[in-house]
């Protein structure tokens, strides 16, 4: 599900006052990160991810979580990463239409 703009707009407003709820250490994203930010997308939908001084830069690390996550790469802003994966059964937020 590739995002257009005015819904990443939509996602970033959103995303403004949560706290992160998943922490990356230095060894980067292991399986472990990826196993919690699986959990933390479905339970809340959208989700802040810090990424910590690692192998890899934040955008590098940022995408490679929303891909093993199976979510999308909202933003990457210093060291935070929002990303964003729908519930299937009862999704929470309502994205803009196209």
């Amino acid at each position: 599900m590739a995002l257009t703009g005015k819904q990443r707009r939509h996602l970033r407003a959103l995303a403004h006052h949560i706290n992160p709820v998943v922490l990356t250490g230095a060894a980067g994203v292991s399986e472990a990160v990826v196993e919690k930010t699986k959990t933390e997308l479905e339970h809340h939908e959208l989700i802040k991810v810090k990424v910590a001084e690692g192998p890899a830069t934040t955008k590098e690390a940022g995408a490679d979580l929303a891909k093993r996550a199976d979510a999308e790469l909202v933003q990457v802003i210093g060291r935070m990463v929002v990303l964003y994966k729908p519930n299937p059964e009862d999704p929470g937020i309502q994205l803009p239409s196209v």
